[in-house]
């Protein structure tokens, strides 16, 4: 939810509850507290690439693989490792030079390989 007074920062309280060794409890209390748009920066960077790969490229529209990876509401909404998958895919196929599009097919194949660690 939006909370005004927030302006552009971010807080989470996560609490962790369990037991170590011998049924001890343990509780762990953290409070995280970020400024949203320098965090937002990099993903913001690598959202105008793909754009820019894209208008290079003569591609309109709906950018599917990067939207879904990149955004927090895509069209399309997919699992993290397939989104990942997809952004990738579509960098090797719009790079412009060889060694890019060789590095980018090659994160996508692992991408492709290394289970999500968001499973939906």
């Amino acid at each position: 939810d939006y909370v005004p007074w927030l302006t552009d920062r971010k807080w989470a309280h996560i609490r962790v509850e369990g037991q170590a060794f011998g049924d001890v409890p343990l509780n762990l209390e953290m409070k995280l507290e970020v400024w949203d748009s320098p965090n937002s920066a990099g993903i913001v960077i690598d959202a105008v690439r793909c754009c820019k790969l894209a208008l290079n490229h003569g591609v309109s529209g709906q950018l599917d693989g990067p939207s879904s990876y990149l955004m927090k509401s895509p069209m399309n909404q997919r699992p993290d490792n397939l989104a990942r998958e997809a952004t990738e895919r579509f960098i090797a196929d719009h790079a412009r030079d060889a060694k890019t599009g060789a590095a980018a097919k090659k994160a996508a194949q692992k991408a492709a390989k290394s289970p999500s660690a968001v499973e939906h």
